[in-house]
């Protein structure tokens, strides 16, 4: 089934323990999308960039069977850049630098084909942008799933709380859990975010893995332990991507297949933070995402004897 993603397509400077990579390619939606990509050939892309991105670039997201046609190219003006600098833990990073460009007046246009996709991943992205898509799709898709973060709780929480009415699921890390709930306990969290529309919550943890939250239903999926994390930026729309395009892949909406969606996400993921940038996304095998999903049973299969 069709997967829509809208959200970033970027350049990055990344300064990690282990080394700096410069004006490599990132952006939410590039991650998303080619995740995905991995588990179903019908992912769609909305996005911006400028005239300096390669078309290269573009191309080999095409070759993955990534839809671009909802990409706008802007003659004369650059890319959205980012750059950032990760401390030892690796959790924690400060931003360098900030180039919104052509991010700073975007205005998402859906070509005709896609405003019929089944399932749509709104990336992180202003959230009346994030609204303006959902009501450009023709009928609402069978999930819609949505990525935020602190600064859009801190400056648009109105528009925020409008667009969660309209989603199905959330993802986002445990520190914006907390935010936008005004709970520490993660539980309580959940009870009140599901009261603000979505009916799943995925709230990702980083090297601590992450956990899926449908009412009372509770699943936990830990992360892959890892020699070395080269670079995490991108890992949890990685996530994200791998989430929903395995979804879309099988479409079944069921919290038992979400539980595996988990699973697929975080296998996803691990691979990311093993090179800088997309590189080691670009790279993947279906026997390397086998034998990773392997190893993530293994990580939790056991037997155990109850009491009677």
């Amino acid at each position: 089934m069709s997967l829509l993603t809208v959200g970033t397509v970027a350049f990055d400077d990344v300064e990690t323990p282990f080394g700096r990579a410069e004006k490599i390619v990132g952006g939410a939606a590039t991650y998303i999308a080619l995740s995905a990509s991995y588990y179903t050939d019908q992912v769609k892309i909305v996005s911006v960039v400028g005239d300096d991105f390669p078309k290269t670039e573009l191309n080999f997201l095409q070759s993955r069977g990534i839809d671009i046609d909802g990409v706008q190219i802007k003659e004369g003006q650059k890319s959205f850049f980012w750059a950032g600098k990760y401390h030892r833990n690796m959790n924690d990073r400060d931003t360098l630098d900030t180039q919104l460009n052509v991010l700073a007046d975007f205005d998402p246009v859906l070509p005709a084909a896609y405003k019929k996709s089944e399932f749509l991943m709104l990336g992180n992205l202003t959230p009346s942008i994030q609204l303006d898509v959902i009501r450009q799709m023709e009928k609402k898709p069978r999930l819609i799933a949505l990525d935020t973060m602190n600064f859009w709780m801190n400056s648009s929480m109105e528009s925020l709380l409008n667009v969660l009415k309209e989603i199905d699921v959330l993802i986002i890390n445990d520190e914006e859990t907390r935010q936008l709930s005004g709970e520490y306990s993660l539980v309580k969290a959940a009870r009140v975010i599901h009261e603000m529309g979505p009916k799943f919550l995925v709230i990702k943890k980083g090297e601590h893995g992450a956990l899926l939250f449908e009412g009372e239903n509770v699943f936990f999926a830990p992360a892959l332990p890892l020699a070395e994390v080269f670079d995490p930026t991108g890992a949890g729309d990685t996530f994200a991507g791998g989430f929903m395009g395995y979804m879309a892949s099988t479409g079944d909406l069921s919290f038992e297949n979400m539980k595996r969606a988990v699973v697929y996400g975080s296998a996803m993921a691990s691979f990311c933070v093993e090179k800088f940038g997309i590189e080691r996304l670009k790279e993947l095998s279906e026997n390397d995402i086998t034998d990773r999903i392997a190893r993530f049973v293994r990580l939790v299969n056991f037997d155990a004897k109850l009491s009677s």
